[in-house]
Formats: C-alpha cells, sequence, structure tokens
C-alpha cells in the first residue's frame, strides 16, 4: 500500500511538472512574437480568475449537485460512520450531505481538512453493508487528508492559463497585433498556431491524468485507513453494476465523484478509448488493485 501511494503521488507531480514546462513554452512563444508585457498580463488575469474559482469551488460543487447537509440525528449510520474514520485519521470531521439520487456516488470537497465536505447519494447509501459504505467514505476522507482537491485546483489553474493563452495568440495571429517588422517568419507563426492550437487538448489529458492518479491515490490511503481493501473492493463491484448518469451531473464537478456521474455503465463499457479520456481510471483495475492490497494483508 505505501508503495502504491508513493508511485501515485510521484506521477502526479511528474504531470504537473510536464504542464509547467507546456506554460513555459506558450509563454516564450507568445512573448517572442508579442512581447512579455502581454504574457504578464494574461497570466496574472488567469491567476485571479483561478483564485476566484479556488476559494468558491466547494459551495458551487454542493449546489451543482443538490446536496443537502445532514446531523447525527437525519441518518445516524452515515455520520457515525464518517465520524468514526474521522477520529481514526487524526482529521477534523468534515461537513456530511445527502444527494437525493437513485445513482450511486460520492464526493468529497474542500480546501483543507478544516474546510471540507463529504456528500453521498441515497442510492449509494441504499447499496451498499456498512463495511462497504465504511469503504467509501474511507477513501473520500483520503481526498481531503491528501489535499488532492487543493493539487486538482492548482491544475485547473494551468488548464486555465494555457487556454487564454492559446486563445489570445490564436485571436492576435488572424487578427493582427504583432510588430510586421519584427515579427518571426511565416513558418515559425505557422508552428506556433499549430502548437497553441494542440495545448488546451494536451492539458485537459494532463489534467485527466492528475485525477486518474487521485483517485488510485484514494483508493490506497482509503484502504490503509480502513484495513479492510475488500470493503471499497466490493462497493466499487457494485457501484459497476449499478451505475448510471446523476440526475445533476455537470462536467464542471465530474473528477470530484467516486465515479464518473456523466457515465451510465453501458456507455462506458461501449468507449474503447474510455480510459485515455475519462477523470476516472477503469474500475476493473481500482479492484484489482484493491484485490491485490488485501491479499497481502
Amino acid at each position: 500500500m505505501y508503495s502504491q501511494i508513493a508511485a501515485n503521488k510521484r506521477k502526479t507531480w511528474f504531470i504537473i511538472f510536464a504542464f509547467i514546462l507546456v506554460i513555459s513554452g506558450l509563454g516564450a512563444l507568445l512573448s517572442v512574437e508579442y512581447g512579455s508585457g502581454l504574457m504578464v498580463g494574461v497570466f496574472f488575469g488567469s491567476l485571479v480568475y483561478a483564485l476566484i474559482g479556488y476559494f468558491a469551488s466547494a459551495r458551487v460543487a454542493l449546489s451543482l449537485s443538490g446536496a443537502k447537509p445532514i446531523e447525527q440525528s437525519d441518518n445516524p449510520r452515515v455520520y457515525r460512520i464518517v465520524e468514526n474514520l474521522s477520529i481514526t485519521a487524526g482529521m477534523p470531521m468534515p461537513k456530511t450531505y445527502v444527494i437525493d439520487d437513485p445513482a450511486p456516488n460520492a464526493f468529497a470537497t474542500g480546501r483543507n481538512p478544516e474546510n471540507s465536505h463529504v456528500a453521498f447519494t441515497t442510492g449509494l447509501l441504499e447499496i451498499l453493508e456498512d463495511d462497504e459504505l465504511e469503504g467509501v467514505a474511507a477513501h473520500e476522507l483520503s481526498h481531503i487528508q491528501n489535499y488532492d482537491i487543493r493539487v486538482m485546483s492548482v491544475v485547473l489553474i494551468f488548464v486555465t492559463i494555457i487556454g487564454l493563452i492559446s486563445d489570445i495568440f490564436i485571436r492576435l495571429a488572424w487578427f493582427g497585433g504583432g510588430d510586421d517588422e519584427g515579427g518571426s517568419a511565416p513558418i515559425t507563426m505557422i508552428l506556433g498556431i499549430a502548437a497553441l492550437i494542440i495545448a488546451p487538448l494536451v492539458a485537459i489529458l494532463m489534467q485527466m491524468a492528475v485525477s486518474r492518479r487521485r483517485e488510485y491515490l484514494a483508493d490506497s490511503s482509503g484502504a490503509l485507513l480502513t484495513r479492510y481493501p475488500d470493503g471499497l473492493a466490493n462497493a466499487l463491484e457494485k457501484i459497476g453494476v449499478f451505475s448510471k448518469p446523476l440526475k445533476k451531473a455537470h462536467t464542471a464537478t465530474a473528477h470530484l465523484f467516486l465515479d464518473n456521474p456523466l457515465e451510465g455503465k453501458t456507455k462506458r463499457q461501449s468507449m474503447r478509448f474510455a480510459g485515455l479520456f475519462s477523470t476516472h481510471p477503469p474500475m476493473r483495475e481500482r479492484v484489482a488493485k484493491l484485490r491485490e492490497m488485501g491479499s497481502s494483508l
């Protein structure tokens, strides 16, 4: 388990380093054509936009999903499981929510353990036994404890900056704004435009890769917290069988959920290259890794 956790952390930070290289390359390309002033303005504008989104992201995610807060008297079973796991993990208990939706799913959000939230759908609560629900709750608490939300917020900043740089450069290239006398050769302009068209797609793929690594990490950390990997593995198998899109599913919050809320099992199984373009790793691989962890205990 510890080696799995360490490997996922290394791969996540490697992808973030690749983001930095892409942004640096695009910034250099933009500076050559239009000077460094425009690059600085775009960067700080993107940063302000991303920071606003970062601090408001939890409220937005809870609102978009229709999550309702609960107290111990509302659902003693869920409250007790989350409370006990929080004590075991040595972290503040997150605010707990329930989403009225038959699709089995869950998600965690928040900037840090002190400002965190965890939500479960009614469909999930209906199909899972207590040890399976405990595995899911441990997975979500691990997202909070591992600061996955913070990592994904940083990645979002990178994606935003890359998208804005690409859009501005392409608009300037088509509608003018460069220096005709000091500008680059046509071949450089063509290559630059090609790079800036491809860059946002690469950024999105890297964002999805980071999300998949954090899911594996939360699986491993959750199994370590409960010392019972089969609980989460059994839960994931049930979710795979009963999977369906959430009624209030949004692309902006899809990466937060335990299972992709936008895809039902039929659509997911029919997509040959779904793993490359998904924010979540294949369910079969997640279950297999958890079973391997269980056999080593």
